[in-house]
């Protein structure tokens, strides 16, 4: 990154990180398919911070193109280090993240100081502001693994920033003044590319930019009920988004865009509030009707692998919501049969019984032989080894996954 002409670094040195889009389905799908390449992954990004002095952003054939918002190779740090991934310094990677986020790079002096991204001092405010909180909640949890108590509750308090942006008037993410003032006019629908508050997105779609508190995200809104009624009001909503909205929002089903990488998790979010089979509906929808073997069958760029991975992990029968905490939520699988192939000779194999296009629901689910009522699954359990047996049907089973106890954590325990 520094230009300079280095011998051999002891690992395999990687470039093309993608991380905006990458960090929140494909490297989590690294970590399961493909996880001897991960320490290098890591490596290659420590490489880059000590080069450059920063984490990378986009970096592109060597070079760092600081392209798109926030330090998302900070999530996937913190996803290879709470996972216990081996081949790299914990040590060196958690100073090399929090270095990172308490740099000044785009709008991050301003989290620092104020606590929010003021929008008449930076463009892309809340979408800057809600990428930087999900990136602190990583290093808060690496802080704590590492028995790093100030660091965790620093960064702990900075994961929540994202209400700062909150209006409850409104009832969306906003845009504010360093005065403390809403940025005005305000439409939740219209957007203009790289040039307002948002990022490739409009307020109804960084409604739901909160996967490390689902939980809390859901209190602003109101609680269970008013959260449903909302999130299924962004599937409905049709609008002009105005002429000057940016060309990545595509693949709409109302202002859920699937074609493009801030949204992906959103269709899982109904399983937080205890309605898995919502969420089935949704994905059954997208992976037979957005994906498609032609020229044109994704509704948005790739992004080097996103776009795919969530296909991947949607066919399987789970998507990791919060890319950095370990937990798939449940969706809708497709084939009968996956085998995983897992270090140490373990295999993990998901079979689906009852499998049909009309049967589209879960339900019920047993893990090595017992029954298992929760709507998600930790990363901990597949990397085991055994045999999760899915059994669908043609209507909902309302029951499954409805009580509290048995949805998806944002936080790891």
């Amino acid at each position: 990154t520094d230009k300079n002409v280095y011998g051999d670094p002891g690992f395999t040195n990687y470039t093309v990180f993608s991380l905006w889009d990458t960090y929140r389905a494909a490297h989590p799908l690294y970590t399961l398919v493909q996880p001897e390449r991960v320490p290098d992954f890591i490596n290659s990004m420590l490489a880059i911070y000590e080069q450059q002095g920063r984490l990378p952003v986009w970096h592109l054939y060597g070079s760092d193109t600081n392209e798109m918002i926030g330090i998302q190779s900070v999530p996937v740090i913190a996803d290879a280090i709470l996972k216990n991934m081996k081949g790299f310094n914990y040590e060196r990677a958690y100073q090399a993240m929090k270095a990172s986020m308490m740099s000044d790079y785009k709008g991050l002096s301003y989290v620092t100081k104020l606590e929010y991204i003021p929008a008449d001092k930076e463009k892309e405010s809340v979408a800057k502001g809600l990428e930087y909180a999900i990136a602190d909640w990583g290093v808060a949890q690496v802080a704590r693994k590492l028995g790093k108590v100030d660091d965790y509750e620093y960064f702990s308090k900075r994961a929540l920033a994202y209400q700062k942006y909150w209006d409850k008037d409104t009832r969306f993410f906003r845009g504010k003044n360093q005065d403390g003032s809403w940025l005005t006019p305000f439409n939740p629908v219209h957007s203009t590319h790289r040039n307002d508050a948002y990022c490739e997105g409009n307020g109804w779609q960084y409604t739901w930019l909160v996967p490390h508190d689902v939980e809390g995200l859901i209190s602003l809104l109101g609680g269970d009920d008013a959260f449903v009624s909302k999130l299924d009001s962004l599937f409905s909503v049709n609008a002009d988004l105005g002429d000057a909205a940016s060309p990545d929002i595509s693949g709409l089903i109302g202002q859920y865009a699937h074609g493009n990488e801030p949204g992906h998790h959103t269709v899982y979010l109904y399983s937080y509030a205890g309605l898995q089979w919502k969420t089935a509906e949704k994905v059954d929808y997208i992976l037979s009707q957005m994906y498609h073997d032609s020229p044109d069958g994704l509704q948005g760029n790739e992004d080097c692998g996103q776009m795919s991975s969530w296909y991947v992990f949607s066919s399987l029968g789970f998507y990791p919501v919060n890319p950095s905490n370990g937990i798939y939520v449940f969706g809708r699988p497709i084939f009968d049969k996956v085998a995983l192939k897992l270090p140490e000779n373990k295999v993990f194999e998901i079979r689906t019984v009852n499998n049909s296009r009309e049967n589209k629901y879960i339900q019920s689910v047993q893990l090595n032989g017992r029954p298992y009522d929760k709507s998600y699954i930790s990363h901990a359990d597949i990397v085991n080894g055994g045999t999760l047996v899915i059994t669908m049907g043609n209507k909902p089973n309302k029951d499954f996954g409805a009580n509290m106890d048995c949805r998806p954590k944002s936080a790891i325990k």
